[in-house]
């Protein structure tokens, strides 16, 4: 269960289906940050998930849509 003011979504990563709770927010930078390179969300996240090193995936999302949206 997401927590108050989450939204959870499955993405399939390395052909596994895994759920990720993030703030609206933070997905609405992500679909235009995958829209922007033409990829699928799930693409998107898996080249998240390639770079996160040991951070948690929700918070490496987060760290990316930071520096997206960034001038």
């Amino acid at each position: 269960m997401a927590g108050p003011g989450l939204k959870k979504r499955s993405v399939n990563l390395a052909g596994h289906a895994t759920s990720l709770a993030l703030e609206p927010e933070f997905w609405a930078v992500l679909d235009r940050a995958a829209a922007a390179d033409g990829i699928s969300l799930s693409g998107l996240i898996a080249r998240i998930d390639e770079g996160r090193g040991d951070r948690p995936l929700a918070s490496a999302c987060r760290v990316f849509a930071l520096q997206f949206s960034s001038p």
